[in-house]
């Protein structure tokens, strides 16, 4: 008796804890989840369902991946047929639960739409484009802080909300630079990462080629460390007209005379706020530049720059670029 006893309490206890743990991993599975906005996880083709779900945990989508796992198999056993995860790209709403995140995939509802975000736009000109996009829905009232906003290109769903969408962007922006940060070069002369962003937009700005971004940081920074000036004419469009990004003329020697907060000619150091926002390879060339001894660059005619570490040896070069611009 006292051998039932025991092994009818054992049975008992076991029961418990299982119903226990069912009940734990019932409330995770339908708990709001972690996302503070939402965003976009592609599954490829070939993953399994711990690949996906170790993907969804990594992208910050659910909270833990066994819990997903578990769920998973559950419902597969006892649904009416097999529950497949499907590949694709998928939109994963605000706190959305793992329940509503597996409904998702297995019902492969993905994304519909999708708007390309160029590097260098202004805050402005980003809201004015998401404003032309149809499928999208609501007004911006605010205009996010210029250089807040990475530029992508965003996949969404027909309906979301213009607000919604810049949120990600944010997101975005946010965890990489957090990471391009952790990875930056040591004794930059540039202390916190909302810096870098501003570095990185006069980067932005100055040059459209990639092959160019590392040298052309490397001479703003070799500039900062001399207390030298960063004379970018990029700066001095923006002191004038702002986030509205264009100047709509070529920029004269009174532009450069004038003095507002953003004028690089005018003031020392870096400006007090980005005036762009710029890519992640501005960035990424922000926060590793090469090591150069160039102080000057200058347009050479094809597209390009000519870079110089001597006034002398800029000067000549700046007469060879107006001789282009004459020809």
């Amino acid at each position: 008796m006292r051998f039932l006893s025991g092994l009818f309490t054992l049975i008992l206890f076991l029961m418990l804890a299982a119903g226990s743990m069912v009940a734990l991993l019932y409330h995770q599975f339908e708990m709001p989840g972690p996302l503070a906005v939402s965003r976009v996880v592609t599954v490829p083709k070939g993953e399994g369902r711990i690949e996906i779900a170790t993907r969804l945990e990594k992208e910050g989508a659910i909270s833990n991946r066994w819990a997903f796992i578990v769920n998973y198999l559950l419902r597969s056993a006892l649904g009416p047929k097999p529950l497949e995860l499907k590949a694709g790209d998928y939109e994963i709403k605000k706190n959305a639960s793992m329940a509503e995140i597996m409904e998702t995939l297995t019902q492969g509802r993905g994304v519909l739409s999708k708007i390309t975000i160029p590097e260098g736009m202004t805050s402005l000109q980003i809201v004015e484009k998401l404003r032309e996009e149809d499928e999208l829905t609501g007004d911006v009232t605010d205009i996010p802080p210029e250089g807040s906003l990475l530029p992508d290109t965003y996949r969404f769903s027909k309906g979301m909300e213009r607000r919604e969408l810049l949120e990600r962007m944010q997101g975005e922006m946010q965890r990489f630079l957090a990471a391009a940060w952790e990875r930056r070069q040591p004794s930059l002369p540039i202390s916190t990462p909302e810096e870098a962003v501003i570095f990185a937009s006069i980067v932005e700005k100055e040059t459209g080629r990639a092959d160019e971004r590392g040298r052309v940081a490397a001479v703003f920074m070799n500039r900062l460390k001399k207390g030298m000036r960063l004379q970018s004419d990029p700066t001095v469009i923006y002191g004038i007209v702002g986030g509205q990004g264009s100047l709509g003329r070529a920029i004269t020697r009174a532009d450069l005379d004038q003095k507002t907060s953003h004028n690089t000619y005018q003031i020392g150091g870096l400006p007090p706020t980005p005036i762009c926002n710029p890519g992640r390879s501005a960035i990424e060339a922000t926060l590793a530049p090469p090591a150069t001894t160039d102080l000057y660059f200058v347009a050479d005619g094809t597209g390009g720059h000519t870079f110089s570490d001597t006034l002398k040896e800029h000067n000549a070069a700046v007469t060879n670029w107006r001789k282009v611009e004459r020809e």
